[in-house]
């Protein structure tokens, strides 16, 4: 077979579509799905079902894919390997949440970075940033949830545990009952539906959240400062506000006996180690968690 028409099918196999396939291959639409009924026409079976949106593998293609995809993967890093040694080394594209980019990841690949690693760091939804790992537009990329489909490998990367936070001056009118002494009081967060605090006052309080944002800011970094200057109260994840809590600035109003959390994942776009400092991000980002 023509390792061409083969490295044609993974790329459709892993982005689901013939469509975002063509980028990650700098070929046209159209050459893509010419390649791809090439391979179908030498096997005699179908690869892939057809759908309105996107591309289906049929058994055989799953077959294929897992005898295929490693020898595939091992020749192109041989030949990523060599164009390194002739040039630069490949920027490792990596995107998250800009709040855990900034205050825990950045710092963490300093080393990397001064030991010749280069970044290309993206922030943004979870949701946008999947489907961009999935067009091949980033190598890795920090989730909020563990992602769907084939396509994508994703670690647990960390667990992030929420708290409900106040500056001291509000914190005094809180006492024994936090939830019913909050009621009254301005309620900061970063989104209008207030996701973090009724997933808290549900899973904590077993109540309906009713309140209404008196400020939404979407970058919880300035939801910390806003807190900490008096503004209101919020539910944090805790790695984001623990220096503020430490410096007496903010106050925990409660402490459950099982906070609610997230785990956070690491999603890897396949065949992104071929750069080899793509593995080494990733094995940092998940040795480095272990302390966050």
């Amino acid at each position: 077979m023509d390792l061409n028409l083969l490295r044609t099918f993974l790329a459709v196999y892993r982005s689901g579509s013939f469509t975002a396939a063509a980028p990650l291959l700098g070929l046209s639409q159209p050459t893509v799905t010419a390649q791809v009924r090439t391979l179908e026409q030498q096997l005699g079976r179908a690869l892939f079902t057809r759908l309105p949106r996107g591309a289906e593998p049929t058994h055989l293609a799953h077959e294929l894919a897992g005898r295929v995809a490693g020898p595939v993967d091992a020749l192109a890093a041989v030949a990523t390997t060599a164009a390194v040694h002739s040039g630069p080394p490949e920027p490792v594209y990596l995107a998250g949440p800009a709040e855990l980019l900034c205050v825990r990841v950045m710092p963490a690949l300093a080393p990397l970075v001064a030991g010749g690693v280069r970044l290309r760091v993206a922030t943004g939804l979870t949701d946008p940033l999947l489907e961009q790992l999935r067009a091949g537009h980033h190598d890795l990329v920090i989730s909020t949830r563990r992602p769907r489909g084939r396509a994508l490998v994703a670690y647990p990367l960390m667990d992030e545990d929420y708290v409900l936070v106040a500056a001291p001056s509000w914190a005094a009118r809180a006492g024994d009952d936090p939830c019913g002494a909050v009621a009254g009081l301005p309620l900061v967060t970063y989104a209008e539906d207030l996701p973090i605090a009724r997933r808290y006052w549900r899973d904590v309080f077993g109540k309906r959240l009713t309140a209404e944002a008196a400020v939404t800011m979407p970058d919880l970094r300035g939801v910390v400062a806003a807190v900490a200057a008096g503004a209101g109260y919020s539910v944090l994840p805790r790695y984001l506000c623990a220096a503020e809590l430490a410096a007496g600035a903010l106050v925990q109003l409660h402490e459950p006996e099982e906070a609610p959390f997230n785990t956070v994942f690491l999603a890897q776009r396949p065949g992104a180690e071929v750069n080899p400092a793509v593995e080494r991000v990733r094995d940092l980002l998940l040795r480095e968690a272990r302390t966050w």
